[in-house]
């Protein structure tokens, strides 16, 4: 019976959600939380970080990754969302993004950057897990039948809402599953291209993340231990052979971005 019921409350949140793009080339998923309650969660789990992090300061850093982020959020696949881009003055290595839109990028990590074209892969990385909906979906899973119901017929501010969120903070640093990583690595390097970015930054990214080991938090813990990580460099090389010829305008951006790292505060770790 229940079994029965489940497949009853599927099929009728299937009439009002169904399937979504979520990714190039038409790409579908079948989703049952609806991009405002999406919204809502990113905007309430936004919050949350907000009150336990440092905001950068500088609205020139600010400004600038909110235009990378822009470019690439202009050739992506998703456009139901606004999407925000935030700098968080931390010595982590990290990026990550909430449900709803919401990107975050760690000054450690900027740090480690040498030119815009590997912070543009690793914001393209970030949305492409937006647009994927690598967040929403493991949010379902964990949610269960009955607050998924809430949510998908529900109003943006119901307690299913604030529930969620206290779900999606949770699991906002836990692992994505290595099929997520490799479809957010795939996205971003066809985004990438788009938004006219030389792809081999991906490759220079990966490879100075894999090469310095470092805490687990580094971005999508990309570390030197971390089993994936140099397959999903052989991935990125493999994705760039795939996609020859490519454009001769394709930038990486080192001027612009070295003058940049000058603003950035100095690290506060011994």
């Amino acid at each position: 019976m229940r079994r029965i019921i489940t497949a009853l409350f599927l099929s009728c949140i299937g009439l009002i959600v169904g399937c979504v793009t979520t990714g190039p080339g038409g790409k579908s998923s079948f989703i049952i939380i609806p991009s405002s309650q999406e919204a809502a969660i990113g905007q309430g789990m936004a919050d949350e970080i907000a009150a336990s992090e440092k905001v950068l300061g500088d609205v020139v850093w600010q400004a600038y990754v909110n235009e990378v982020g822009q470019k690439i959020v202009a050739v992506c696949d998703r456009h139901d969302i606004e999407y925000r881009f935030t700098v968080i003055e931390s010595d982590q290595m990290n990026a990550f993004a909430a449900p709803g839109g919401y990107v975050y990028f760690y000054t450690g990590l900027l740090r480690e950057m040498d030119n815009e074209a590997e912070l543009a892969a690793v914001m393209a990385h970030e949305i492409s897990h937006v647009v994927a909906r690598h967040s929403v979906k493991r949010l379902q899973t964990a949610m269960g039948v009955s607050l998924a119901y809430d949510l998908a017929t529900g109003g943006e501010s119901s307690q299913a809402v604030d529930l969620a969120v206290g779900i999606g903070m949770n699991l906002l640093f836990a692992d994505f599953s290595r099929d997520d990583e490799r479809e957010a690595d795939d996205f971003a390097m066809t985004y990438m291209v788009r938004a006219g970015y030389n792809p081999q930054a991906m490759i220079t990214m990966f490879d100075k993340l894999a090469a310095m080991g470092g805490p687990s938090n580094a971005f999508e813990k990309l570390i030197s231990t971390h089993p994936e990580s140099q397959e999903r460099i052989r991935n990125a090389r493999d994705g760039i052979a795939r996609r020859q010829p490519l454009p001769n305008t394709l930038t990486l951006g080192v001027e612009r971005y070295r003058r940049m790292l000058t603003r950035l505060p100095a690290e506060t770790k011994g």
